[in-house]
């Protein structure tokens, strides 16, 4: 009898660079924790110095919007997994292209949630792209 195909739960590499490291981290602590979770707070304020709050209410607004739109559930991996789920993925590619190519963003953001109306998580996802204001 041969025996069954293996499942890759944790099919793609985390990302190269490390501030979407530290992002995916700290998304995974506040969804698996609560959008208040300290780690995640504390890991944001190491990585980013006293500029770390706008990047923290971005990113709880983020995981707020994209579990609101998201249609289908969304699978995250835990915080100490060294690979990335498929749809760990699409948000990575998400953040990472929409100022570089806002219609890949869009399509990602489509398909991590099965849902069209992804004006606000596409909204906030823009905004954590941006350089600190002022």
């Amino acid at each position: 009898m041969p025996s069954p195909t293996p499942i890759c739960l944790l099919p793609h590499a985390l990302p190269d660079q490390p501030v979407a490291r530290i992002q995916l981290v700290a998304i995974r602590r506040m969804a698996a924790h609560g959008l208040r979770d300290a780690q995640a707070s504390l890991l944001m304020l190491r990585w980013f110095g006293l500029d770390y709050r706008r990047r923290l209410v971005l990113l709880r607004a983020l995981i707020h919007e994209l579990a609101q739109v998201s249609r289908r559930t969304i699978q995250l991996a835990p915080c100490c997994a060294g690979r990335m789920t498929a749809d760990e993925a699409l948000l990575v590619r998400a953040l990472d292209q929409v100022d570089a190519d806002p219609a890949d963003a869009v399509s990602a953001l489509i398909e991590l949630t099965q849902n069209d109306a992804i004006d606000q998580p596409l909204s906030l996802a823009a905004m954590l792209a941006r350089p600190r204001c002022g």
